[in-house]
């Protein structure tokens, strides 16, 4: 027996944003078929440059791969909608922090998601839900 559930896919993503999303999506997917260690070093080097992404940016670019992607939208779409984001907040110039990891209580399940000011950006849990096992941030001015 199944239990019904609906997807809730943003609405009044603007078109440019929208074209924007199917842009990274292809990339994100391909991505997503990567074990851990190709897809940190293919995120480390597409951050170069970006500055720090803001919550609404961050949340803005999760949406637009929501409301494009049934895929990205739904309950194990999880790794193609956050590196999708993470793809789309470069094109603007920003990086969230893009996190792997795993929830802190059972049943045990892995997740991937981005961040933005320390916080899980649009997941709808408590921000310590997560432990965190990869993460890829915004490089710092310095270094």
């Amino acid at each position: 027996m199944t239990t019904p559930s609906a997807l809730e896919r943003p609405t009044g993503v603007p078109f440019a944003r929208r074209l924007a999303a199917r842009l990274v999506l292809l990339p994100a997917l391909a991505l997503s078929l990567l074990p851990p260690r190709r897809i940190r070093a293919v995120l480390g080097f597409a951050r170069r440059g970006a500055a720090p992404a803001t919550t609404a940016q961050a949340a803005n670019a999760r949406g637009a791969m929501c409301a494009v992607s049934l895929r990205c939208a739904g309950p194990k779409g999880c790794l193609p909608r956050s590196l999708g984001a993470a793809l789309l907040c470069r094109l603007s110039g920003t990086w969230p922090t893009w996190c792997t990891g795993v929830r802190v209580v059972p049943p045990f399940t892995a997740h991937a998601w981005i961040e933005a000011d320390g916080r899980p950006v649009d997941e709808g849990v408590p921000d310590d839900y997560f432990t965190r096992l990869i993460t890829v941030g915004p490089q710092s001015r310095s270094g």
